[in-house]
């Protein structure tokens, strides 16, 4: 696939669980986690932007509430920004969804939807933990919500320091 400014995602929490999606690779059948999203429309706002793309991978309907996180992707990645918003479930069941750009469902399928517990990384499923960059990523999200940090050994290397404590 072709490389890309901005990767578009939202971070859908509901009862302090975040949704993600695993992506299923056609060739070799490599699968991995990730917050459901991708690229820009011709004429859409992030926002808009956002909204479809969760609502064509997981069929919720989300609302975007505002700009949760702007990072790097991972070297070597699709794209080159990773702009997180956070959201909020209006209607609809987490279940995989489809991906309608060609060039991408030829390479890849969602096969799964889960929702991870913010408040207990250590429940997290185990190809979840193991990913750095996914792990690290949900956990730079738990500390952008204000999750108290977990503990050292529980933790993906990253380059932040400790979460705040949650809001009172």
């Amino acid at each position: 696939m072709t490389g890309r400014a901005i990767r578009y995602q939202g971070a859908v929490v509901r009862d302090d669980h975040l949704l993600l999606i695993q992506h299923c690779e056609h060739a070799g059948g490599r699968s991995y986690w990730l917050l459901p999203g991708g690229g820009i429309e011709a004429g859409e706002t992030p926002q808009e932007c956002v909204e479809r793309e969760v609502r064509e991978e997981t069929h919720l309907h989300v609302q975007v509430l505002h700009l949760l996180r702007e990072d790097p992707d991972i070297p070597g990645g699709v794209y080159e920004r990773l702009h997180t918003y956070l959201c909020r479930v209006l209607a609809g069941e987490a279940q995989p969804g489809y991906e309608p750009e060609i060039e991408a469902a030829q390479e890849y399928a969602i096969v799964a939807v889960q929702w991870c517990d913010l408040r207990r990384p250590d429940t997290w499923d185990s190809e979840v933990r193991s990913d750095s960059f996914t792990c690290a990523l949900m956990q730079r999200i738990q500390a952008s919500l204000g999750y108290p940090d977990v503990e050292p050994s529980n933790r993906a290397t990253s380059s932040e320091g400790p979460a705040p404590s949650p809001p009172a």
